[in-house]
């Protein structure tokens, strides 16, 4: 997907659109890019001197990058949003910095009626930088 047709599921606009493209996606993958530049607003002050992505933005970026495989699920229909309900088991290993590409890469775990999980990791270069397990429900929309 790019970006015009991310626009058309995901509601998030700048400053919070968060995914620059999704790679792959399928009923149960999904894997997708975020170019993480400094003329993001939030470097001004996290942290001034030592830039790092704010961990909670990382988890957002996760979870917008399962849009692709939400998207394909029976009954899912554009406009409809993506409410982020859960967090779980989130581990942030090493941080990401501007010039960093970060990829997000994941599975929906369960999806059902309107319902869902995903495992996602978000990883610079290979390396994991961060992983979490994120549910959902989908709201207006869908059937």
């Amino acid at each position: 997907m790019e970006i015009g047709e991310i626009l058309k599921v995901l509601p998030h606009r700048y400053p919070f659109l968060l995914i620059d493209r999704v790679l792959h996606a399928d009923e149960k993958t999904f894997r997708a890019l975020k170019n993480v530049t400094f003329n993001e607003p939030h470097f001004q002050g996290h942290f001034p001197g030592y830039p790092i992505m704010p961990g909670v933005l990382i988890l957002e970026a996760m979870a917008q990058a399962a849009v692709g495989t939400i998207a394909k699920q029976p009954g899912f229909r554009p406009g409809g949003l993506v409410f982020l309900v859960g967090v779980e088991e989130a581990r942030f290993k090493k941080p990401v910095v501007p010039g960093d590409t970060l990829i997000l890469e994941g599975e929906l775990l369960l999806f059902r009626r309107g319902l869902g999980k995903v495992a996602v990791r978000a990883l610079v270069e290979g390396e994991e930088r961060a992983s979490a397990q994120l549910s959902f429900v989908v709201r207006e929309g869908s059937e």
